[in-house]
C-alpha cells in the first residue's frame, strides 16, 4: 500500500519549516540542541539520506552535530533508543513490538508500508525442502525479535504448522549467513539485502508464500524524551527521509550504487534488493496500525511477548504540515 503523494510533498515543505521553528525557538529560552544521534542499518532510506549527508545540510548550518551509529539489526537497535543512546532509527515491524512489551522509552515516529517482496524463507539450491510445510522438524535460522522472525510465524501460521513444528535457530544475520553457507541450518528467514546475497552467492531458493499474509511494514522510531522535547526536529527528520523515499523512488539504478559502496555489498545483490523494495514513506494510518497490532497479537498468543499491548498507546502525533 503506498501512501498517497500528496502527503509526501506536504511533509517535504512542512519539515523544513518545523525545523527552523525548532532552532529558532532558542531565542525564547527552548532547550539548545547540540546533537541528533541517528541508528541505522546498512539498509533502506536512512542508509541513502546518511550517504547523501542530507541531515547535515539541514542540521550543521545551525550548529547541530548529525551522529550516525550503526546496528546490525532492528532489537539492538531498539534497545539503544530506549534508552536514549540514540535519537530516532528505523527497523522492521517485529522490533517495536517486543521493546513496547519491555517498555522502552520509543515511539512510532513514521511507517514505510510494504508487501514484503525484499523478505524470504530460503533453503539452499539443492534442498528438498519445497514449501513451508515441509519445514517441520527442520532447523530454520531466524533473528529473533526482527521482522522476519513476524515473516517466520505467519508463513508457519498460513499453512497449519505451529511453531513448535520446526527448530528455530535464534542468529543475527551475520551468524546465520555463515551457518546457512555451511548447512548448518535447513532454511534461513532473511530480509535484503541478505536475502539478495543468498540468491546471488550461494543460488538460494525462496520458497513460495502467500504475500496476503507476509505483509511487512517498517517503522521509524524516536525516544519518547526527545520527541517531547524536540518534536520540531523530529518532523524535520522525517522531512528529510520523505525527500530521500521519493527521490529513490524514481532512480533505483543510483541507490543500487550508493547503497553497494555505503555498504559494501556486491552491487549485483543490491541492485536485486532495490529493483523490489518498495521507497513509501507516512504516518501510521488506520491500515498500518491494525496489521502491526495483528502481528503484536500473534506474538502474543504465541508467548513471545508476556501480555497484550496496544500500538497506538506509542504513536507520535504526526504533526500537521499545512
Amino acid at each position: 500500500m503506498r501512501m498517497a503523494s500528496v502527503n509526501r510533498r506536504d511533509l517535504l515543505i512542512g519539515g523544513s519549516a518545523c525545523l527552523t521553528a525548532a532552532l529558532v525557538g532558542r531565542a525564547f529560552g527552548a532547550e539548545p540542541l547540540q546533537e541528533v544521534r541517528i541508528g541505522y542499518q546498512k539498509i533502506g532510506a536512512l542508509l541513502i539520506v546518511k550517504a547523501q549527508k542530507a541531515l547535515e545540510r539541514q542540521f550543521e548550518p545551525q550548529g547541530v552535530r548529525v551522529r550516525w551509529v550503526e546496528f546490525a539489526f532492528g532489537p539492538p537497535l531498539l534497545e539503544a533508543l530506549g534508552a536514549g543512546a540514540i535519537d530516532y532509527g528505523y527497523t522492521g515491524d517485529s522490533p517495536p513490538i517486543f521493546a513496547q512489551a519491555a517498555r522502552a522509552n520509543l515511539l512510532y515516529a513514521a511507517a514505510i508500508p510494504a508487501r514484503g517482496y525484499g523478505q524470504a524463507i530460503v533453503v539452499p539450491a539443492a534442498s528438498s525442502i519445497q514449501d513451508v510445510s515441509a519445514l517441520a522438524g527442520k532447523k530454520v535460522a531466524v533473528a529473533k525479535a526482527s521482522s522476519d522472525h513476524n515473516l517466520l510465524v505467519t508463513a508457519l501460521e498460513n499453512v497449519n504448522l505451529p511453531w513448535t513444528a520446526i527448530n528455530p535457530v535464534y542468529l543475527a544475520p551475520p551468524d546465520a549467513a555463515a551457518a546457512f553457507v555451511r548447512g548448518a541450518v535447513d532454511a534461513w528467514s532473511i530480509w535484503d539485502p541478505f536475502f539478495a546475497i543468498a540468491e546471488v552467492k550461494q543460488k538460494a531458493r525462496a520458497l513460495p508464500l502467500d504475500r496476503k499474509v507476509t505483509t511487512q511494514n517498517s517503522f521509524f522510531l524516536v525516544n519518547s524524551r526527545f520527541a517531547v522535547k524536540h518534536p520540531d526536529v523530529v518532523a524535520a527528520i522525517n522531512g528529510a527521509v520523505a525527500t530521500t523515499t521519493v527521490w529513490a523512488d524514481q532512480h533505483h539504478d543510483q541507490v543500487a550504487s550508493i547503497l553497494a559502496e555505503a555498504s559494501g555489498v556486491d552491487l549485483a545483490a543490491e541492485q536485486r534488493s532495490v529493483d523490489r523494495a518498495e521507497f513509501t514513506f507516512g504516518p501510521l494510518n488506520d491500515d498500518v496500525l491494525a496489521q502491526q497490532q495483528a502481528v503484536a497479537d500473534r506474538f502474543q498468543k504465541l508467548g513471545l511477548i508476556p501480555a497484550p499491548i496496544h500500538i497506538r498507546d506509542i504513536v507520535w502525533p504526526w504533526k500537521s504540515n499545512t
